[in-house]
C-alpha cells in the first residue's frame, strides 16, 4: 500500500482494511472514497467537486449487460455522500446526447435530458457535471476542486505552469461554465493527449481518474501534492506573500473582543433585506492576507472558481476601520461604516444591471457576505449558520487560491459577465427555488436561561426544532453538557451562567454574539422555587429568589436590549413567570412575590422598549411537576405539605385543581414561548397562562 507519510499537503487516509470489508461493490468504494477525499477541505469544499464510478449492469428491459455511472447527485457533497444521494444513468445514453446538442446557446435543456438517461430510479437529480464524467472512459472519476490546482489554473499563464509542473501527463483547456459542451472538451482534450493521468479546467479545477476507486484517489492525491509542492518551493523562493505585511494584527483576545463589539452592528447593517447569521474567524491564513499589502488589489477582483463565489458573492466589503478602533464610540463606528455598506450595495447593483439577461433571475439580497476587518478577522453572514461557516470556507479557500496564484504567476479572476452567468444561471436559480421552505425561526438567534433541564430545555429544544439558533445557559455544566449534545454547533451552544452576575450575563451574550452574530430572542428560564411560611423563610431565602428571579430578568433584559439596539432589527423578550404572581397561596411569600416582580418589570420594559420594536412578554405556568427541576427538590415537599397530600399525588392533584382537568408539562410552556415569538408578533406587555385553566389566575 501507498506509504502516506510522503504526503505533506494532503491527508492520506485510506484504510485497507475498511476497503477489503467493502468487497468488489465498486458503488460501495466509490462512495468510501467520496468521503475521504471530502473529508479535507484542502481537497475540496462542502458541496463542492463531483466523483463517479462506472459499472456493468443488466438492463431489467431487455436483459442485456449495460455501463451504468454513479454519480454524486445534485445539491451533494462528496463528504458526506450516502447511497441515496447520488444519481443512476446509462453510459451510452448519456453519448448519445451527442445527437440532439444544438450548441452552447442550448446548454440548459440538456439538463432536462439528462433525466432520460436515468438507469436507477431512486436517483438522486442528476448535477450538471454529468457529462463532464459520462463522456469520460474511465471507471472512477475525481472532479475536485483544491485549493493548489485552483490556484494553478487560475495563474495568468496556467497552461504553461500545468506543463512546467506535470510535462505532457496532464491535459489544460480554458475556462467554460459546466455544462454538456465542456464534458465533450474533455473528451477531445482526452483524445488528443493519450495516456495522460487528469485534466486541469482554467480558473476551475481539475479531474482526474483511475482503473480502481483506489487508484483513482491515489491519483487525486498525487496531482495535488505535486500541485502544492510546486507553490511552496515558489513562496519560499520569493519569501513573502500577498507583497509582505501592511499591519499588524491584534492579540487573540484583543482581535474576540472587537469581533464582539461589531457583530452586532455588521448584522444589522448586512439584514437590511433579510436578517442573517454571522460567523467569525480569525484564522492565520486570513490574517495573513487582510494584513498585507495586496488585499486592496486583489479583494475586490473577486474569486475564481464558481464553487467560491456562489457561496461568497463576487467580492467581499473591507472595512475602513483601525483594528484598535474605539467601537465602544457606536454612533461613529455606526456613520464610519454604513457608507461601506451603502456603496458594496450600488456597486452589486450595477454589476447586476451591467450583466443581466432579458430572463435573468431578479436581483438577490445586494449585501455583502464577507466582511473583512484587518488586524482582526473576517466576517460572514448568510440565511443560516451552516451557510455562513461555509461561505467562510470556501473565501479561505479562494485567499489560498489568491496565495498561491501569485506566487508562482499572478492571479487573475473571472470576467465578471462570466461570474454572473454562474451566479445568475437559471440552473441555480431553479436549485435555490427547491429549497425547502424556512421554518418559523430561522434567521433567529436566541439565548435561554436555565436551559439545562425542565421548561428551559424544553423551550430550548422548541426554538431549534422551529429554525432558531440557541445558546443554551445554565448555572450547571452537567445539565449543559447533557442539553447540547445532540446538537451541532452550527444549531447550539452551551455556556455557563450565573443569571446573578451581570460579567456571567454579559459573557453569554457575547459568546451568542462571536459564535451567530448577534442576538433576537431572549427567554428568562432560569429559576428556582422555595416554599416556606413567612415565618420561616429567612433573608438568604428571600434574597436568592429576588437574586435569581428578579435581578437575573433585570440583568439579562438590560444586557440584551444592548445587542438589540445595535442591530436595529427589533427582538423579543419573553419571561417565564408564574401562575404564583397572580393569585395569593399559603407558604408563598417570597416565591410569589419574586414572581409578581417579574410579570410587572415584563410589562414596565414592554413599555420602555416598544419604540426599538423589542417586545416583552410573558408566560405563566402552573403546575409543571413532570420533567421540571424545580419538583425536584424541596419545592415539591413543601407544596404537597401545604396542600395536605403526598408528592406522588401532586400531578393529579394539579390536574384536578385547573378547570381543564390537564397535566401540565415542559413542553406546553415551550410552545407559549413560541406563540409570542412565532404568531402573537404584535403582541407586546402581555401574558400567557399555560395552566389548564385557574380561574383565580385569570388576568382579565
Amino acid at each position: 500500500m501507498e506509504n502516506k507519510s510522503k504526503y505533506k499537503f494532503v491527508n492520506y487516509l485510506w484504510n485497507e482494511k475498511k476497503a477489503q470489508e467493502l468487497g468488489d461493490d465498486q458503488v460501495a468504494l466509490f462512495l468510501y472514497r467520496s468521503n475521504l477525499l471530502g473529508a479535507d477541505l484542502r481537497i475540496t469544499n462542502f458541496g463542492g467537486g463531483n466523483t463517479s464510478c462506472k459499472t456493468i449492469e443488466k438492463d431489467p428491459l431487455t436483459h442485456e449487460e449495460v455501463e451504468v455511472m454513479w454519480i454524486k447527485g445534485s445539491g451533494g457533497d462528496i463528504g458526506t455522500l450516502k447511497r441515496d444521494g447520488i444519481a443512476g444513468l446509462y453510459n451510452q445514453r448519456l453519448h448519445d446526447l451527442k445527437k440532439v446538442y444544438r450548441g452552447l446557446e442550448h446548454e440548459d435543456e440538456m439538463v432536462a435530458l439528462f433525466n432520460h438517461c436515468i438507469y436507477d430510479l431512486d436517483s438522486r437529480a442528476p448535477s450538471i457535471d454529468t457529462p463532464l464524467h459520462g463522456l469520460l472512459p474511465f471507471k472512477h472519476i475525481d472532479h475536485l476542486h483544491p485549493d493548489a490546482l485552483i490556484a494553478i489554473a487560475a495563474a495568468e499563464d496556467s497552461q504553461k505552469i500545468t506543463k512546467e509542473i506535470w510535462g505532457d501527463t496532464m491535459g489544460w483547456v480554458p475556462w467554460q461554465r459546466p455544462g454538456f459542451d465542456l464534458g465533450l472538451q474533455l473528451e477531445a482534450c482526452l483524445n488528443e493527449n493519450h495516456g495522460i493521468r487528469g485534466i486541469v479546467l482554467g480558473s476551475h479545477g481539475v479531474f482526474t481518474w483511475g482503473d480502481t476507486s483506489y487508484e483513482s484517489y491515489i491519483n487525486s492525491l498525487e496531482v495535488i501534492e505535486a500541485a502544492s509542492q510546486y507553490i511552496e518551493d515558489k513562496i519560499a523562493k520569493n519569501g513573502s506573500v500577498f507583497g509582505g505585511q501592511k499591519i499588524k494584527s491584534l492579540t487573540t483576545e484583543q482581535r474576540k473582543d472587537q469581533a464582539v463589539k461589531l457583530a452586532p452592528t455588521l448584522r444589522g447593517l448586512c439584514s437590511s433585506e433579510n436578517a442573517m447569521i454571522g460567523h467569525f474567524t480569525d484564522d492565520e491564513k486570513v490574517l495573513e492576507y487582510i494584513n498585507s499589502n495586496d488585499l486592496e488589489r486583489l479583494a475586490p477582483m473577486g474569486t475564481s472558481c464558481p464553487d467560491h463565489f456562489l457561496r461568497t458573492k463576487i467580492k467581499p466589503l473591507i472595512l475602513n476601520l483601525a483594528p484598535n478602533e474605539d467601537l465602544d464610540e457606536e454612533q461613529k463606528v455606526l456613520d464610519k461604516i454604513s457608507h461601506s455598506f451603502e456603496q458594496y450595495r450600488e456597486d452589486y447593483i450595477a454589476y447586476y444591471e451591467s450583466c443581466k439577461h432579458h430572463n435573468s433571475p431578479a436581483i438577490r439580497d445586494a449585501n455583502p457576505v464577507v466582511i473583512l476587518y484587518p488586524g482582526v478577522g473576517m466576517f460572514t453572514f448568510a440565511k443560516n449558520k451552516q451557510t455562513a461557516r461555509v461561505a467562510s470556507e470556501f473565501y479561505i479557500n479562494a485567499i489560498n487560491v489568491m496565495r498561491g496564484a501569485e506566487a508562482i504567476s499572478k492571479y487573475t479572476s473571472l470576467p465578471r459577465q462570466e461570474a454572473f452567468d454562474i451566479e445568475y444561471w437559471l440552473l441555480e436559480e431553479a436549485k435555490l427555488q427547491r429549497q425547502p421552505k424556512e421554518k418559523p425561526l430561522s434567521r433567529k438567534v436566541a439565548l435561554v436561561t436555565g436551559s439545562g433541564g425542565g421548561i428551559g430545555r424544553a423551550i430550548a429544544d422548541k426554538l431549534i426544532a422551529e429554525g432558531a439558533n440557541v445558546v443554551f445557559t445554565d448555572i450547571s455544566e452537567e445539565f449543559l453538557q447533557e442539553a447540547t449534545q445532540q446538537y451541532s454547533s452550527d444549531q447550539a451552544i452551551g455556556c455557563h451562567c450565573d443569571v446573578t452576575q451581570i460579567e456571567s450575563l454579559e459573557a453569554a451574550v457575547h459568546k451568542a454574539c462571536l459564535q451567530f452574530g448577534g442576538l433576537d430572542i431572549v427567554v428568562h428560564s432560569a429559576g428556582l422555587a422555595i416554599s416556606k411560611s413567612i415565618i420561616d423563610t429567612t433573608e438568604s431565602d428571600w434574597d436568592l429568589l429576588q437574586n435569581v428571579l428578579v435581578k437575573g430578568q433585570f440583568l439579562l433584559s438590560k444586557t440584551a436590549a444592548i445587542i438589540m439596539k445595535k442591530q436595529n432589527l427589533g427582538g423579543s423578550i419573553v419571561n417565564i413567570a408564574s401562575k404564583n404572581g397572580l393569585v395569593s397561596g399559603p407558604n408563598n411569600a417570597g416565591y410569589g412575590t419574586a414572581k409578581a416582580a417579574q410579570m410587572h418589570l415584563s410589562r414596565l420594559l414592554a413599555a420602555e422598549l416598544a419604540a426599538d420594536q423589542i417586545r416583552v412578554n410573558t408566560v405563566n405556568p402552573d403546575g409543571v411537576i413532570i420533567g421540571s427541576k424545580i419538583w425536584e427538590g424541596d419545592w415539591a415537599e413543601g407544596r404537597a405539605k401545604a396542600y395536605g397530600i403526598t408528592v406522588e399525588e401532586l400531578p393529579a392533584f394539579y390536574a384536578k385543581r385547573n378547570i381543564l382537568n390537564k397535566i401540565i408539562r415542559p413542553e406546553d410552556i415551550a410552545n407559549g414561548v413560541f406563540a409570542f415569538l412565532a404568531i402573537l408578533d404584535k403582541s407586546t406587555g402581555n401574558t400567557i397562562n399555560v395552566d389548564g385553566g385557574v380561574a383565580n389566575a385569570f388576568v382579565r
